[in-house]
C-alpha cells in the first residue's frame, strides 16, 4: 500500500477512527477513575563500616567492606524477618510486595520506597522499616563481626514524607495510551479489513480483473431508485453526463467490431443493469440511433415498470409461439420515436431454455436487422445461466459491476461463464462508484447546445 493508498483510506475510514479514538479515551478516563490511588514514600539510608584502629588503610578497608555488602542489606531489607518486626500476621506477605530496595551504585546509601493507598500510612511504614533494617543489621554484625574487625551500621539519611500526590492513577499516561491503542486497533482493522477485502471498489481494480476497458464510472444517485430515468428532473449533470460517455465509449470501443447486439448483465443481483439498460438506450437514441430494448429478465422483469410499457405480452409469448415481435413490441416516447422496447413477456416455467433457443437467436437477428442496435437486460450471470445462454448470441456483452458489490473471485468466475458460453466482453460499467471526481471534475455549457451526434456512424448506420 502506497501513501496516497493509505491516505485515501483515512480520508473515508475517518469516523470510525475519531469513534475508535473518542471510545479509547473515555475508557481510559473511566478506568482512571475508578483505579485507588497508591502512594509512595520513600527513606534513605547510609552503610558505614568502623574498626577500632581507625587506621588509613583500615579505613579504606571498612569502606570497601560497606560497598560489596550494599546489595546483600538491599535483599534483607525486603526479607520476612525485617518485615515481621514492623506489622505481624497476614500483612507481612503484603507488605513485602509494597517495598522496594535498591543500592544506590558506586555509593553505600541504600534507598527503600513503600507504595501504600493512605499517604501517611506509607510514611510511617517507611520510617518505621528503616529502623527495623536497622536494629537487624545491628543484631547481625554483633554475632558475626571479628574481635578487632570493622563492624557495619545503618543509619538514616533523609526520612519519610507524607507524599501528596499519588503516582497512580497516571491520568495523562493512561490517556495518552488509550488513545494510541485506540487508533492502533482501529487503524489495523481498518488496513487489515482492506487488505482483506476484495470487493471491486475503483475503475482500476475493475479493469484488472477483466483486462477490458471500463467504459464509464456511474455515480450513486440516491433519487434512481424512484426515478431512475436520465431524462426525469432533479439528475445532476454528471450522472447524465456518465451515461453520454457511457454511449460515447461503446461506440467508439475498439476492441472488435461494434456490436449490433449487446447483453447487458452482472454477477450478483442488485447491481443496477435495468437502469443502465434504460438509461443507455435513451442515451443512444436521443444520438440518433435506431435502437431496441430487449427485457431479457424473465424471472424478475424491470424494464416494463421503468418505462411505463408492461410486461405483458412480450419475449416469453414470442418464444413460446403466442405472438409476434412486432405486435408487441412498444414504442418509448423519446425524440423521433427512435426506441422500442420488447418486454419480457409471461413468465415461462424454462427461461434459461428459451432464451438460450435457436428461435432466440433468430430473434435476435430480426430485431438486429430492423435497427442499429440491440440491447439486452438479463439476469446475473452467477445464480442463473441466462445471460450466458443469451450472450452465445450475441455480438457482445457488456459487464456492470456495482462498487463494493462482488469480488474479484465472482468477477473471475463470471468471465469464465462467459468465455465457455463463447461470448465477447466489450466492456464494463462500474456502477454506484464514488461521486467526487466527477463532482469536481463536472463542466456544463451556459445554454444547452444539441451535438451533431448523428454525423458519428455506428454499426450499421451508413
Amino acid at each position: 500500500m502506497n501513501l496516497l493508498a493509505f491516505l485515501w483510506l483515512l480520508r473515508k475510514n475517518w469516523p470510525f477512527i475519531v469513534g475508535g479514538l473518542v471510545l479509547s479515551v473515555v475508557t481510559a478516563l473511566v478506568l482512571s477513575a475508578r483505579t485507588p490511588p497508591v502512594y509512595v514514600a520513600g527513606v534513605s539510608m547510609m552503610v558505614s563500616a568502623s574498626n577500632r584502629e581507625g587506621g588509613t588503610v583500615t579505613a579504606y578497608q571498612a569502606a570497601l567492606l560497606s560497598q560489596q555488602r550494599m546489595q546483600s542489606y538491599a535483599n534483607l531489607l525486603t526479607s520476612r524477618r525485617v518485615i515481621q518486626a514492623v506489622v505481624d500476621g497476614g500483612d507481612v506477605d503484603r507488605l513485602r510486595e509494597n517495598v522496594e530496595a535498591e543500592a544506590v551504585p558506586g555509593t553505600v546509601l541504600l534507598r527503600a520506597t513503600v507504595t501504600d493507598g493512605d499517604p501517611r500510612r506509607a510514611a510511617w511504614l517507611a520510617d518505621a522499616l528503616s529502623r527495623a533494617f536497622a536494629r537487624v543489621v545491628d543484631e547481625l554484625e554483633q554475632r558475626a563481626h571479628p574481635p578487632d574487625g570493622a563492624k557495619v551500621s545503618v543509619s538514616v539519611v533523609d526520612r519519610a514524607q507524607v507524599p501528596s500526590a499519588p503516582v497512580e492513577p497516571r491520568w495523562t499516561v493512561n490517556v495518552l495510551l488509550g488513545a494510541l491503542i485506540g487508533v492502533t486497533v482501529v487503524g489495523g482493522t481498518i488496513i487489515l479489513g482492506d487488505r482483506l477485502d476484495t470487493t471491486v471498489r475503483t475503475a482500476q481494480g475493475l479493469r484488472e480483473a477483466t483486462a477490458v476497458p471500463v467504459l464509464a464510472e456511474i455515480g450513486y444517485e440516491r433519487r434512481a431508485r424512484r426515478r431512475p430515468l436520465v431524462d426525469e428532473p432533479d439528475k445532476p449533470p454528471t450522472w447524465i453526463e456518465a451515461f453520454n460517455t457511457l454511449r460515447t465509449n461503446l461506440r467508439f470501443v475498439s476492441t472488435g467490431p461494434r456490436p449490433r447486439s449487446l447483453v447487458v448483465t452482472s454477477c450478483l443481483p442488485g447491481e443496477g443493469v435495468s437502469v443502465i439498460c434504460c438509461n443507455l438506450a435513451t442515451a443512444l437514441a436521443e444520438a440518433g440511433l435506431r435502437v431496441t430494448l430487449v427485457d431479457g429478465d424473465l424471472r424478475r422483469p424491470s424494464i416494463g415498470g421503468y418505462l411505463g410499457t408492461g410486461d405483458r405480452p412480450g419475449l416469453a409469448d414470442v418464444l413460446a409461439g403466442r405472438a409476434e415481435a412486432p405486435a408487441v413490441t412498444r414504442p418509448v416516447a423519446v425524440p423521433a420515436g427512435r426506441l422500442s422496447v420488447l418486454p419480457s413477456g409471461s413468465p415461462p416455467a424454462n427461461p434459461s431454455v428459451l432464451l438460450g433457443s435457436q428461435r432466440m437467436r433468430l430473434l435476435l437477428g430480426d430485431l438486429a436487422g430492423s435497427c442499429d442496435i440491440v440491447i439486452v437486460d438479463t439476469p446475473p450471470l452467477l445464480p442463473v445461466t441466462d445471460a450466458a445462454a443469451l450472450a452465445a448470441g450475441c455480438d457482445g456483452v457488456l459487464l456492470v459491476v456495482r462498487c463494493g458489490g462482488p469480488r474479484r473471485e465472482d468477477v473471475a468466475h463470471a468471465l469464465n461463464l462467459l468465455s465457455s458460453a463463447g461470448a465477447r466482453l466489450v466492456g464494463t460499467v462500474l456502477n454506484h462508484a464514488s461521486g467526487r471526481r466527477a463532482d469536481v471534475r463536472g463542466y456544463t455549457t451556459r445554454a444547452p447546445v444539441e451535438p451533431a451526434l448523428d454525423a458519428v456512424p455506428f454499426a450499421g448506420e451508413g
